[in-house]
């Protein structure tokens, strides 16, 4: 049960976000873009005279449209009245080649049952690389999760 006595809010799935169709009845939700894991490095609490809001840092590395990059992002994340979380973040990932990506996402979230987090959310993406430029014009969809030692894993699906 979350703090306010309802049931726990489930983040959607791969499968949920199939469901979505535009008015068309075409799919809205594309393919996977991109995954990565990695490591929380700071937690920090910050000032706040409402909800409670933790900072979070981590680093990653994984693929993003078919790059691999190591990524380094920070979030802050607010517990609302209802028990889940609301969240907005900004990073750069670096390609092998050089090419910088930078990136801004908000989400909404839940601890898990384990001790963790989990989110769902919307990224928008910035590049002046030449072989990524369809990210600066691209949505992305994320599944995102911490568990209880600090390790990440998140998969991006485009959003058509």
């Amino acid at each position: 049960m979350s703090v306010s006595g309802s049931p726990p809010m489930r983040a959607p799935t791969r499968q949920a976000f199939e469901l979505l169709k535009n008015d068309e009845g075409k799919d809205m939700l594309g393919e996977r873009i991109g995954q990565e894991k990695g490591k929380v490095i700071v937690r920090r609490v910050l000032p706040t005279t409402g909800n409670p809001r933790v900072e979070v840092s981590f680093e990653s590395a994984g693929e993003l449209v078919g790059v691999n990059v190591k990524n380094i992002g920070t979030y802050w994340s607010e517990v609302r009245p209802n028990g889940t979380l609301y969240g907005e973040g900004q990073g750069l990932a670096r390609g092998e080649n050089g090419e910088i990506i930078n990136w801004k996402g908000q989400g909404i979230g839940e601890f898990t049952p384990s001790g963790g987090v989990a989110y769902r959310g919307s990224l928008y993406y910035e590049t002046q690389a030449d072989n990524l430029l369809g990210l600066n014009k691209l949505v992305g969809v994320f599944e995102y999760e911490v568990d209880a030692d600090g390790n990440t894993s998140s998969e991006i699906y485009e959003w058509k």
